[in-house]
């Protein structure tokens, strides 16, 4: 007999304190830098980590580990990726580390994508679908790159005898390498290391751990009800499109699997104050008294990515500016959240100078009272985040800031004029010194 839990009904403070337990903030950070275990039970925690090749601040797959566990060894999740291979890439929300046991449950999109399902739209969101009409009109260069590969190892795009030359507005990529993106996403090919942060592609058999590749592969139905579970124990409390988008599956099919999860207890139906979506609960989901955390936050963290989401738990709209020309810009080029306690607080365009060793920051802003009518009605009551008081936040920031530099190697921070908080802010770093 299916089990049902009756819905359960959520302020929207109690959502929020449940998401921020969910993706791993509330816990004290400990006293020593944290090693390989924390790093990868990070990720575990998480179930995705998007991979990004942004390095304004630093590659921004980097900073959710940062934002969750403080300053730690870098090199840890590179190592855990492509020499213990507890983590592999492959486009999960978009291209992503994963925690290795999942391989499995992504096979069939590897699956549809290798039979060239265009018209599915699980296989459309994977990855740029077209490379696949690559391999139905040219098949045999395809497999030419994959015997190369077979024979010689490891091969990233430049390595290839032939290459092609760049064509369409593709991202200008030559065929060899819209081959090896095919082979990869179909899951004929897996991501071995990486060189200057390009793709060094190897057959999974070289990749993979024993144990994953002679894991059973689940029926399509299984894995997607799996992913989007997944999707609620790290999302703590979620709509039907924040679940599908956690790992990009097509939302009528995930509507299907998230109503086969209630009824077999795997979600719990809850409603939440402002939200005009039914949502869903983690059975497991913690709801803490108080968070009280204090975190930059890459504009690709999975706290924040979901930006209806975002705006629906704290009234923060955000955008990431960077492909927005300069006079149109808002904010700034590569603009950072900072939760501070249960809220965000704050907004900092943050900049990595590498060549004078300086962290510069043109622009810091304090969240306003005032918001979209709609999002202030979800949150009445809620304390806004001028409440916490200008000086208090930019004095958490800049603790922050100086920890962000130190792990960095930066020498100095520099403010820039723009924004309401960027002085307090100056103050605050002057009061407290140099990294």
């Amino acid at each position: 007999m299916a089990f049902r839990r009756p819905a359960e009904s959520l302020s929207i403070a109690e959502a929020r304190r449940i998401a921020l337990v969910a993706q791993g903030f509330g816990r004290p950070r400990g006293a020593r830098a944290p090693g390989l275990s924390a790093v990868t039970g990070s990720v575990a925690r998480l179930g995705v980590v998007q991979i990004d090749s942004v390095n304004a601040v630093v590659r921004s797959h980097y900073l959710p580990l940062f934002s969750r566990l403080g300053p730690y060894d870098r090199t840890h999740l590179d190592t855990a990726v492509y020499k213990r291979h507890t983590l592999f890439e492959y486009w999960g929300h978009e291209a992503s580390f994963l925690p290795i046991e999942l391989q499995p449950l992504l096979r069939w999109r590897m699956d549809r994508y290798r039979r060239a399902a265009t018209a599915d739209p699980d296989a459309k969101a994977a990855a740029d679908w077209r490379a696949a009409s690559l391999a139905r009109e040219r098949p045999e260069y395809v497999q030419g790159i994959l015997d190369e590969v077979t024979t010689r190892g490891g091969l990233s795009a430049g390595d290839l005898a032939e290459p092609g030359s760049g064509r369409g507005p593709w991202w200008g990529w030559a065929d060899g390498k819209i081959a090896l993106e095919y082979l990869f996403t179909s899951g004929q090919l897996a991501i071995a290391s990486r060189r200057n942060f390009a793709r060094v592609y190897d057959l999974p058999e070289r990749v993979f751990p024993a144990a994953i590749l002679a894991a059973p592969t689940p029926e399509p139905a299984d894995a997607q009800r799996e992913l989007l579970r997944r999707s609620s124990v790290a999302l703590g409390v979620a709509t039907a499109r924040d679940l599908a988008d956690y790992y990009r599956i097509h939302v009528p099919t995930a509507r299907h699997r998230i109503r086969e999860l209630v009824e077999d207890g795997s979600l719990v139906e809850a409603t939440v104050d402002g939200w005009h979506e039914a949502a869903y609960l983690d059975p497991g989901a913690k709801l803490a008294r108080k968070v009280d955390d204090r975190a930059l936050l890459s504009p690709f963290d999975s706290l924040v990515w979901e930006r209806a989401r975002t705006e629906r738990l704290w009234g923060f709209r955000y955008r990431l500016e960077i492909y927005t020309p300069q006079p149109k810009r808002v904010y700034g080029y590569y603009v950072l959240p900072f939760l501070l306690g249960e809220h965000l607080v704050a907004r900092v365009d943050v900049r990595a100078d590498r060549a004078a060793s300086v962290l510069r920051v043109p622009g810091a802003y304090l969240e306003p009272d005032e918001m979209p009518a709609t999002t202030a009605r979800a949150l009445a009551g809620e304390r806004r985040s001028r409440s916490v008081g200008a000086d208090r936040v930019a004095s958490e920031l800049a603790a922050e800031l100086r920890s962000l530099a130190a792990w960095l190697g930066l020498e100095r921070i520099e403010t820039g004029e723009r924004g309401d908080l960027v002085q307090p802010l100056a103050r605050a770093l002057g009061a407290q010194g140099p990294p």
